[in-house]
């Protein structure tokens, strides 16, 4: 078995305004520089479509309808001040979510070695009812809830290392002791959620980093917190909020990642993988808004991937 990248088309028509980050061109980026020859073997598939009753294992109904009415025929709406749809925004978003769920699949029934979700827009802002941070639906949420009700998974490790804290998903997960979420991200920054004391009923880990943190404070972050953590809960999968905005490159924060950390990162939990999880893990795409530093962290982060 060998490393599975899910893509899509449809994520370059989920629009967003001018000058806005999270743009189209973040996946272009990204399939750029998988094109190069040291990514030959990887398995490429095109996402599914998801299918919206599976949003509500972490979203209410309520909510979901929301957002597909939301959805508008032409131009673009703002659900918020940072968080905009456009007309295929809806098809993009299920999309995500078909692959997150698919990739579940692969890794417990055997198709995959662990997968990589190249998915637009992201997710682990969105909280159970409310989108924010660019993020419409928790795809990581979902995948959690999907492993849990398809495959039997009884522990679940979610471990978000975007720059900006997963309020979304610690949201989510907050009283639920089946599911543990840790978070390196800077502090402060947006949306200013995720202190060491939000801990939830002993499930959340945060480990907030100052502003101009360096890798070598990161990796102390990963090895005094965030590692213990998994080795205390022994997850039957871990999924990896994927963000790569904590490279120094990057215009929406102050740390100083460089692609190497992200590499290492991706080794420690693939080791825990291994250990606990008969190597199930599935990393989800969130932020990185610097195209160069998306795209070498990415490299660096399937290239890890892909060595198993």
């Amino acid at each position: 078995m060998t490393t599975r990248l899910y893509s899509n088309p449809i994520h370059l028509d989920h629009l967003t305004p001018p000058g806005h980050p999270e743009r189209p061109d973040r996946l272009r980026a990204i399939e750029k520089v998988l094109e190069h020859e040291a990514f030959s073997v990887l398995d490429r598939v095109q996402s599914p479509m998801g299918d919206p009753a599976s949003i509500v294992l972490a979203h209410p109904k309520h909510y979901v309808d929301r957002i597909e009415a939301a959805i508008p025929e032409t131009g673009m709406a703002r659900i918020d001040s940072d968080t905009s749809v456009s007309p295929k925004s809806w098809e993009a978003a299920l999309t995500g979510v078909g692959a997150a769920n698919a990739a579940v699949d692969d890794v417990f029934e055997g198709r995959a070695a662990n997968v990589f979700v190249a998915t637009r827009p992201p997710g682990h802002h969105a909280e159970k009812v409310k989108a924010m941070g660019f993020c419409l639906f928790n795809n990581a949420a979902i995948a959690a809830r999907h492993a849990q009700k398809t495959h039997g998974a009884e522990r679940v490790a979610i471990v978000d290392w975007d720059v900006h804290h997963g309020n979304g998903t610690q949201d989510i997960f907050w009283t639920d002791p089946t599911v543990l979420y840790c978070s390196t991200h800077q502090m402060p920054l947006y949306p200013g959620t995720g202190a060491k004391t939000e801990t939830g009923v002993g499930n959340i880990v945060n480990a907030p980093l100052a502003p101009d943190t360096d890798g070598e404070v990161f990796r102390d972050a990963f090895e005094s917190r965030i590692l213990p953590a998994l080795d205390a809960f022994r997850p039957d999968l871990i999924i990896i909020s994927a963000g790569f905005d904590a490279h120094h490159r990057d215009p929406l924060a102050e740390i100083n990642l460089v692609e190497d950390d992200f590499s290492w990162a991706t080794g420690k939990l693939m080791d825990r993988a291994a250990r606990f999880s008969s190597n199930r893990l599935v990393s989800l795409l969130e932020g990185g808004y610097d195209l160069q530093g998306l795209a070498l962290s990415v490299a660096a982060h399937v290239g890890r991937l892909m060595r198993g």
